[in-house]
């Protein structure tokens, strides 16, 4: 894919006073200034080398990586003497002000990664601490919120991989920019339909980011949740399910799971790494609903260690996973789920649709 078609950008500016496609030029003025860095930042080359990125130093359309040096105004100085102002600077989300007023660079020693509009416009950045950063130092950083950029409202990745989306591929969701990269290249020689990964922008999963999801062309073949198998990430599965199945999923919902030390982008590393990715995304994915119920049996073991011991835990924690029932999106699902619960639990059958009838009843004494 080369460079993609745009379309002019709204003068619109949500009443701040500066032009919206000032803003957008001063961005794409910062992606060829980082772009520019990148072929003389030997640690920053080497390490996108070393994560099997290497693609991204020699190529640089689709997604225009770059690098941020270590100086606190490089950006500022140079974007100054095209001709930009303070007040565009700050407004475009390039460079910070001071307490003394003075501006300083946003991203410092850091790989970074553009963030595109619907258009291709290029209005945010995902910025990734540099190889050999000390402790301390936030791993991503991401533009502020401006006239131009609102994170909460677009996905990482969708712009660079429009074709791919118009086909038809499954949609992926994914932590980061690497991940979105990794599945990406896992399908560079593939020429029938595969999975595209996308991002949010350095935040949880929004309302409106589940929406964009959801009316995705592949979206009703499914959507697969691909996260670290860590806290973090089952919280993510567990907002993702929230999200995505209201007001209604389009196709399955699905999880694509992974051992705490290969998450997509750690996998894209290893001997047969891409073949064992796509796997992971296309053949060995569960159900979501499925995921969630192991979720909330783990949470609840983890407060009270002995619940599965005797019978009154058993019976307490089918209590607690018996509304789940409720959220399967056909009776085929509830069954399957209420199968699941039987299993963790290791009570009757009857204990669950006991269980599943009281809620019910509960819930109609309310109305």
């Amino acid at each position: 894919m080369g460079a993609p078609r745009l379309t002019p950008p709204s003068s619109s500016t949500r009443g701040d006073g500066l032009d919206a496609g000032r803003l957008v030029t001063a961005v794409e003025a910062a992606v060829t200034y980082y772009r520019d860095q990148l072929a003389h930042a030997d640690g920053p080359r080497a390490y996108l080398v070393g994560r099997g990125l290497g693609v991204l130093v020699e190529r640089e359309w689709p997604w225009r990586v770059g690098y941020a040096p270590p100086g606190w105004r490089s950006l500022t100085r140079h974007l100054r003497a095209l001709g930009f102002g303070d007040d565009e600077l700050v407004g475009a989300g390039l460079s910070n002000r001071t307490g003394a007023g003075r501006l300083i660079d946003v991203f410092r020693d850091r790989i970074v990664f553009p963030v595109r509009d619907p258009a291709g416009h290029a209005v945010a950045f995902l910025g990734r601490a540099g190889p050999g950063t000390g402790d301390g130092v936030p791993k991503y950083i991401n533009s502020p919120t401006t006239a131009i950029y609102d994170k909460g409202r677009l996905l990482f990745g969708m712009a660079e991989q429009q074709e791919r989306l118009d086909a038809r591929w499954t949609p992926v969701l994914v932590e980061g920019p690497a991940d979105v990269l990794a599945v990406w290249l896992s399908y560079s020689r593939s020429r029938g339909p595969g999975a595209v990964a996308l991002a949010p922008c350095g935040t949880m999963l929004t309302g409106h980011q589940a929406a964009m999801l959801r009316e995705l062309p592949g979206a009703a073949d499914g959507i697969v949740a691909a996260f670290d198998a860590d806290s973090a990430g089952r919280a993510a599965v567990d907002r993702a399910w929230q999200l995505l199945r209201e007001p209604q999923a389009p196709g399955p919902l699905l999880v694509a799971e992974f051992a705490a030390d290969a998450d997509p982008a750690d996998l894209l590393r290893r001997s047969n790494g891409r073949a064992q990715l796509r796997a992971a995304l296309q053949r060995r994915a569960r159900p979501m609903l499925d995921v969630v119920v192991d979720h909330r049996l783990a949470r609840l073991v983890e407060r009270h260690p002995r619940l599965l011991e005797d019978i009154d835990g058993r019976c307490a924690a089918v209590r607690a996973l018996v509304p789940l029932l409720y959220e399967a999106a056909s009776s085929d699902e509830a069954v399957r789920v209420g199968r699941r619960i039987v299993e963790l639990t290791a009570v009757g059958v009857d204990t669950v649709a006991i269980a599943a009838l009281t809620r019910l009843v509960c819930a109609l004494n309310r109305t």
